[in-house]
């Protein structure tokens, strides 16, 4: 038996005590204290009456509390469902309800929305982070001060397919799903990693990319508490301060979505002496713009691409370094412990350089989707798991993705589903129908354009539309553009084209 993830604050307490794991601000923990630290939490929430199978959430930005919190419930076998703070109330409450979560771990920033969702929620525990108690919610630091570091003793044992974070992406019905992932798949998240990029105790890991996703928590936090690195967090991405870390922190390790590496490179203090430590320069999450890499390449850094998603933990695929350049665009091969076709709508393997949808199988994959019996079915029908992306493989193996085959686009490294967007807009009266696309943006690689179709002798103006999802929807989510036209593009069976529209676009 592999014991859980839990155990390697434990054995990384024996193995290397004294060694620097976790950088926060003024904070630094060796993994003596780190584990000390988990111990007194999975403790205290024991206390609280938290136990194997319960869920934990938690909203806050980037934190040491927010590492102290994943390790902990991985210890008890509890299951963290992590919360995007950008997210509106509304958004937030579905997902605690649907989850059936008890317990809430919130930033002091954010008591108002915590307050809001104890409510609407019907939480039963609220602990705010840090020594202050807020309302009726306990200090995290006090309740901490109560416990022993012993080891807890958690109702039954955690090993690797113990559930441990639900990750919520959003669907294409318009309602977030929850993305069930095991200890197993950060086990083997790590394990792929470290092959694929030789990680190793020496290595500084910079966590700017926010925990509420799974790229916070998988790229590169929890393979450096594997491997007994550093990891040094940013607790909200700022450009200047990002480039100062880098460099006085001695970070190693470095990845972001494209929009940040665009927002480092226009900023005035960009030099590349920052990076001469950083041996793995890597962006995922969105598409990389190929003119970003050769400007990255023009300073001296090789900005590597790789790929992946919340259902895998998140890795599926890296470019490697010496390839940045020549097969700039391409995400390069699966991983190690990870295996990937290109097929066609009959699970039959395309030819070389031929598009199909990218499928993939591997133990780092989630175990399903949460109380979602019939998507989890979807998903892994033919026994591998549809990522939904167009691709093509090259004959060197390579895979370059092509189009979404769904809807969905990420701006800023964001997922966003139209249909969740369109749902929100068809609540205005004055709307007969509309459709939400993708289109490109410098910035945020891209953002959403909603196309109208107005009933007959009304008015309405793109601010209306957008003032109307402010407070529905998180800022990410309202699109940029509004255009109003006539009947959309339908296919016999009544389907919108988003093609058609993309091209008019």
């Amino acid at each position: 038996m592999i014991p859980g993830i839990g155990s390697w604050s434990t054995k990384r307490a024996i193995l290397t005590p004294d060694k620097e794991a976790v950088v926060d601000g003024e904070k630094r923990l060796t993994y003596r204290q780190l584990n000390a630290r988990v111990n007194r939490l999975a403790n205290a929430l024991q206390g609280l009456g938290l136990k194997n199978g319960d869920r934990l959430s938690i909203l806050s930005t980037n934190c040491v509390e927010y590492v102290e919190t994943i390790m902990a419930a991985a210890k008890l076998g509890a299951m963290l469902v992590p919360l995007n703070w950008r997210l509106t109330p509304t958004e937030l409450t579905f997902i605690l309800k649907d989850s059936a979560t008890e317990t809430l771990l919130f930033h002091p920033d954010l008591q108002e929305t915590a307050d809001s969702l104890k409510k609407k929620a019907g939480l039963k525990r609220l602990v705010a982070l840090g020594r202050e108690e807020m309302g009726g919610a306990a200090a995290y630091e006090r309740i901490l001060e109560t416990q022993t570091d012993g080891e807890p003793i958690p109702d039954r044992a955690p090993e690797l397919d113990t559930p441990h974070i639900i990750m919520y992406t959003a669907g294409t019905t318009g309602q977030p799903k929850g993305a069930v992932l095991s200890q197993g798949a950060s086990f083997w998240n790590a394990v792929n990693l470290t092959v694929d990029m030789g990680f190793t105790s020496a290595d500084r890991n910079l966590a700017v990319l926010p925990m509420f996703h799974i790229g916070g928590i998988g790229l590169f936090t929890l393979p450096m508490l594997y491997m007994g690195g550093t990891v040094v967090i940013q607790r909200t991405f700022e450009p200047a301060q990002t480039l100062e870390l880098i460099e006085s922190e001695e970070i190693t390790l470095f990845f972001g979505v494209a929009a940040i590496f665009l927002f480092l490179i226009q900023h005035p203090d960009f030099k590349k002496e920052a990076f001469e430590k950083v041996r793995v320069v890597m962006s995922g999450g969105a598409p990389l713009p190929v003119s970003l890499v050769h400007q990255y390449h023009e300073t001296g850094i090789t900005l590597q691409q790789g790929f992946g998603m919340s259902e895998a933990a998140p890795s599926i695929a890296t470019l490697e370094k010496a390839l940045a350049i020549k097969k700039a665009g391409s995400i390069g091969k699966a991983l190690m412990h990870l295996d990937a076709r290109v097929v066609d709508d009959d699970m039959e393997d395309v030819p070389t350089d031929q598009v199909g949808e990218l499928v993939i199988r591997g133990p780092n994959l989630m175990q399903g989707y949460w109380n979602r019996p019939e998507a989890t079915e979807e998903a892994f029908s033919g026994g591998w798991f549809h990522t939904g992306d167009l691709a093509r493989m090259d004959p060197d193996g390579d895979i370059y993705i092509v189009e979404r085959k769904k809807d969905m686009f990420i701006s800023g490294g964001e997922n966003v589903y139209p249909a969740e967007v369109e749902n929100a807009i068809y609540e205005l009266p004055q709307v007969s129908e509309t459709a939400v696309i993708g289109i490109k943006d410098e910035k945020w690689g891209e953002v959403g354009k909603a196309i109208v179709v107005l009933k007959e002798g009304v008015k309405l103006t793109r601010e209306e539309i957008i003032e109307h999802l402010k407070g529905r929807l998180a800022k990410y989510k309202i699109p940029k553009d509004v255009a109003f036209t006539g009947p959309l593009p339908r296919n016999a069976a009544g389907k919108v084209l988003k093609n058609v529209l993309r091209e008019e676009v």
